[in-house]
């Protein structure tokens, strides 16, 4: 065996080295070796930061071009998140189909006349309605149907006189009750239009009936008016206001835009003051700068109420139009703007605004803080050049087609954009708390009766201490599903009259009870806000002892 340890050099032969003197020679191409690849090196991190610069450039075209196109009127919907074509079937109920639904359009005695419902604020309650009767996305069968629409005029009924609010609250109650399909998915594929500021505050008992449901409105917060707000951006939908149909019809509107050079003044805002302080800040401010905003004080009637074309050929006369908040937060003028082809400057910091998943309202709009109000707003305004103006009035001229409720055979039109909104929430799988189901794919309630033969009316949620009245009858909360206990203490008792019902306060003050007069049926409201409201009433003889 050959010793591991032997210290004879080996023969590596044609691979044995043997060093070799470093000569200037050698020392000078060292030296362009190394300033030739410091060059090159800064050469490829110029080329690279270009080459990165490129593709954030495309990156950033690419975020965009997410966003709606609109090629001679007729909008591209982004695929990403939509599909790339509407598949959608909606059913709507018919208004002789359900007890109830005649008088949330009509009115307790129909006297309310749906061609008055049509103008305003309220009129896209109507007009959706309406165009989604004629939609080629409605269906007739229950069974296919991906949402369910639930027609009502609630807004113009309840200002015309039709319902009071808590009829408005009973009659809803009751409607759904009669609706298997509501109770099967928990309202989830459900929707309702409120059209108005109010929101679906207009049904009182909304956050324990309909707080699951799709809700279309214009109006994304009610929190400086109601302890919650009835906007929730993950189910529904914000729509846009009604403009008035002299201004939106294709061809000549009523009034026709001015060019920039011919209009008057740099800004306006026509409204009512209503007492609301970013109004009455720009009223104070065009009495300082009368030459720059034209503001008057607008009235319900008499010489200072405009009508309908004098309002609007005033409106036109302004580079840009102001919409401040009023009673809520979303504002009709904003929505006006775009067909006369002002700059819509919105100044209602908790507005929401229609279709934001695809429409880039920065580049046909200005959003400016309300708590700056005042001189250096109209600074700001003067120094936008006229090139740039143009360029958002004719960008906001390509988008204005979908604040149009039109019929959704038209190429562009509000309807078209719901529709592609409510695709984004249709489920393939519907169920509840009161659905269940089996291996062979058959629904049941929880006493396993088989969907097909349930019978309305339907019990709905029972009500809980958060956002509801006692003002309710029984024919209001006949729905409830009690909890069962048997009073074990002494209670002072209220009984409400022309109602089965009374209400019991525990002799600690601490509890608030709902019971039927056979004492079993309790409901548990620990509300002491309302118990207070009680004991008051109780005390100024509304209510009798019991």
């Amino acid at each position: 065996m050959a010793n591991l340890s032997s210290s004879k050099p080996r023969n590596f032969g044609a691979y044995s080295y043997s060093a070799a003197p470093c000569t200037r020679t050698h020392q000078i191409g060292a030296l362009f070796l190394v300033v030739s690849t410091f060059f090159v090196t800064r050469l490829f991190d110029q080329w690279s930061s270009e080459s990165n610069s490129v593709t954030a450039s495309i990156d950033i075209q690419r975020t965009y071009s997410s966003g709606i196109t609109i090629d001679n009127g007729v909008p591209q919907w982004p695929e990403r998140g939509y599909g790339s074509h509407l598949s959608l079937k909606i059913y709507v109920y018919n208004e002789n189909e359900i007890d109830g639904l005649k008088e949330l359009m009509y009115g307790r005695d129909g006297s309310v006349k749906t061609a008055a419902c049509l103008k305003g604020q309220w009129g896209s309650q109507v007009k959706i309605h309406k165009l989604l009767m004629e939609s080629k996305f409605r269906t007739s069968k229950k069974e296919e149907a991906d949402l369910f629409f639930v027609p009502a005029y609630v807004k113009c009924v309840r200002m015309l006189g039709g319902l009071n609010d808590k009829e408005i609250n009973q009659t809803y109650v009751k409607v759904l009750s009669q609706m298997p399909y509501f109770r099967r998915s928990g309202g989830r594929d459900h929707i309702f239009v409120f059209p108005s500021g109010a929101g679906a505050h207009l049904f009182r008992s909304w956050s324990t009936f309909i707080n699951r449901s799709v809700i279309l409105t214009p109006e994304g917060d009610r929190t400086d008016k109601k302890d919650t707000t009835a906007f929730n951006t993950w189910k529904d939908i914000i729509i846009p206001g009604n403009v008035d149909d002299a201004m939106t019809k294709n061809g000549q509107p009523d009034v026709q835009p001015l060019p920039l050079s011919k209009r008057k003044y740099l800004a306006n805002y026509l409204g009512r003051a209503q007492g609301k302080a970013g109004r009455l800040k720009l009223i104070d401010l065009s009495k300082q700068y009368p030459d720059k905003l034209e503001c008057p004080d607008l009235k319900f009637s008499g010489t200072e109420k405009f009508g309908r074309t004098t309002y609007f050929e005033h409106l036109r006369n302004a580079k840009f139009c102001l919409a401040p908040r009023g009673e809520s937060s979303w504002t009709l003028r904003f929505y006006e703007s775009f067909f006369v082809e002002c700059v819509p400057v919105l100044l209602s910091d908790h507005a929401e605004l229609p279709f934001q998943n695809v429409i880039d309202y920065a580049q046909v709009s200005i959003k400016w803080p309300s708590s700056r109000i005042g001189s250096e707003l109209l600074d700001y305004l003067a120094s936008i050049p006229d090139t740039d103006i143009e360029g958002m009035i004719a960008r906001g001229r390509k988008i204005r087609c979908l604040f149009v409720y039109g019929p959704d055979s038209a190429p562009c039109s509000a309807v078209i954009g719901i529709l592609w909104e409510l695709q984004r929430k249709a489920r393939r799988f519907q169920q509840s708390t009161e659905t269940f189901w089996l291996h062979n794919g058959s629904f049941v309630n929880r006493e396993l009766v088989h969907f097909s033969s349930w019978r309305p009316p339907m019990p709905l949620p029972k009500r809980t201490s958060h956002g509801n009245d006692l003002r309710s009858s029984r024919d209001e909360t006949g729905i409830f599903s009690s909890d069962r206990r048997i009073l074990a203490a002494p209670y002072s008792t209220f009984v409400v009259p022309n109602s089965p019902l009374y209400y019991a306060a525990g002799q600690d003050h601490h509890e608030l009870y709902l019971l039927e007069k056979s004492g079993v049926d309790i409901i548990n409201l620990w509300n002491y806000r309302v118990k207070t409201a009680l004991m008051q009433a109780y005390q100024h003889g509304h209510w009798e002892v019991g």
